[in-house]
């Protein structure tokens, strides 16, 4: 993840208040450009901890999913929150993931600039190169405040997937991950 200007950030924060019309000074607002800045700083620095805790698996080929993990990301068209729930499932091929681990690369790919498209795939990315499995599959059903609060202004649920090996070749094999996805 990348570092922020801190102070350039405040001096943002500042200004954004006055182009809307806003008094930088008035009471309520004054602490303002600080929380903004330290907002832009937790989300950028975002640090997900360990993320790649495997064990031995006691068998293979077994299908793991794991649902239901929220996460709130910033479309990179209009900087504008966007929150996913997401599901990740892989087949087993000798390791398994912590199971928190899931969640801090859900949330480690979600603190950037996103599309929600991209955030599967790199979720996906991540899974296949530490668990070694090819047999991967994430979904993510997100609501964009881009759509949502501006232009049509009308909540929609967008689904996207990045679907691996099996998922992708095996109509069986997808069929019994959405089923345990509840699709």
């Amino acid at each position: 993840m990348g570092t922020v200007d801190y102070d350039a950030l405040k001096r943002i924060g500042t200004d954004l208040l006055t182009a809307i019309g806003e008094d930088p000074e008035r009471p309520g607002i004054v602490d303002t450009p600080r929380r903004f800045a330290d907002w832009w700083r937790e989300f950028i620095e975002y640090d997900p901890g360990v993320v790649d805790t495997t064990f031995e698996a006691e068998t293979v080929d077994q299908l793991v999913v794991v649902k239901g993990m929220g996460v709130w990301s910033l479309c990179e068209h209009h900087l504008l929150p966007f929150r996913a729930d997401v599901t990740i499932g892989y087949i087993t091929d000798g390791k398994v993931l912590g199971l928190s681990k899931f969640a801090r690369i859900a949330h480690k790919h979600a603190h950037s600039l996103q599309l929600q498209e991209r955030l599967c795939q790199q979720i996906g990315d991540e899974v296949a190169a530490v668990t070694g499995s090819q047999n991967v599959a994430v979904l993510a059903s997100g609501e964009h405040l881009c759509m949502t609060m501006r232009g049509i202004q009308t909540p929609a649920l967008m689904r996207s997937s990045s679907l691996r090996g099996l998922f992708r070749e095996d109509h069986r094999t997808r069929d019994e991950f959405l089923r345990m996805a509840g699709l």
